[in-house]
């Protein structure tokens, strides 16, 4: 009976340290696409500047006196990653502590995403003493989008899953998919920080940016569309890699809808222009997952297919 209970107890020592740190992981995942959110519609609301100091806001932690809708945005955008950089801090701190309980790729993963989060906040303040600074700007895009990767890629990784071995080609062509989203992604930050598509409606300038983003449409369609296909015809996938394709094939068709809109709509309505922005954000994010969890499917049943020789041979 005693042996029982402390065997248990083992086990349960075991086991939480994970789970506290997928936990925390998947609220930094959910904070992080919130924060980009904030972030998008805090440009297209012209708040960029709004608080014309940093890291305080007019000198202050809470601007009372000068709050207004764009002083919000601007403020609450950097509250929101003040608490995920304390979250990745947090997230850095258990897996040194534990690292004896968890993966060993685990504490340098969590320096990483530890590592970017401290870059986006110097990027943060070059944004405002910078004034916007087009390239600023769209590195600041960038380093988010990788820093909202790395988190899925390690809660994906602790996550349970035990994968059927039928993913196929799957795997490949769901990375080449979140690659090419996440290219598209950049660009449409460069359109974005220079009002490219505003330059596009006069008709008088090369819009090379803009046309770059709209030539750059097609290949993360088709390499999604391709996702969606295959995970149709493998009739033996995993029901969740599955309904990861299906979403990403929703992604992909309500991306476009919501990018012609904008378009035909001169980015006049500014829930759309954000909402297009964390569509692309949440396409790449379900792409991540796909790809995680097809690679383990993957790699799981080569170990499992192993030859593994008795004792007696």
């Amino acid at each position: 009976m005693a042996n029982t209970v402390l065997h248990n107890r083992n086990i349960s020592t075991d086991v939480q340290p994970a789970d506290r740190i997928r936990r925390l992981v998947w609220k930094l995942c959910i904070a992080t696409l919130i924060l980009m959110a904030i972030g998008s519609a805090t440009r297209v609301m012209n708040a960029g500047l709004a608080c014309p100091d940093w890291p305080l806001c007019y000198g202050q932690l809470v601007p009372t006196a000068q709050m207004n809708l764009q002083v919000f945005l601007e403020w609450f955008h950097r509250l929101d990653a003040a608490i995920i950089g304390f979250g990745a801090l947090t997230l850095c701190g258990l897996s040194m502590w534990y690292r004896q309980e968890l993966p060993k790729w685990l504490p340098w993963a969590s320096t990483f995403a530890l590592s970017l989060i401290v870059f986006q906040g110097i990027l943060g303040g070059l944004t405002v003493t910078e004034l916007l600074r087009f390239d600023i700007v769209t590195a600041h895009l960038g380093t988010a989008l990788l820093f909202f990767t790395t988190l899925l890629i390690i809660g994906c990784s602790m996550m349970p899953y035990k994968g059927t071995g039928q993913c196929g080609k799957l795997p490949w062509v769901s990375l080449t998919a979140a690659i090419l989203v996440y290219l598209q992604s950049l660009i449409g930050g460069l359109v974005a920080s220079q009002w490219a598509l505003h330059q596009c409606f006069g008709g008088t300038q090369l819009c090379t940016v803009m046309n770059s983003h709209i030539a750059g449409v097609v290949p993360p369609t088709v390499a999604t569309l391709i996702v969606v296909f295959l995970a149709w015809r493998t009739s033996a996938l995993h029901p969740m890699l599955r309904n990861l394709a299906n979403w990403a094939g929703i992604c992909v068709i309500a991306q476009i809808a919501v990018g012609v809109a904008t378009f035909r709509l001169h980015l006049q309505v500014e829930p759309l222009t954000v909402t297009h922005q964390v569509i692309a954000a949440t396409l790449l994010g379900i792409l991540i997952a796909l790809t995680v969890l097809a690679f383990r499917d993957r790699n799981s049943h080569k170990t499992s297919n192993t030859f593994i020789p008795s004792a007696k041979s």
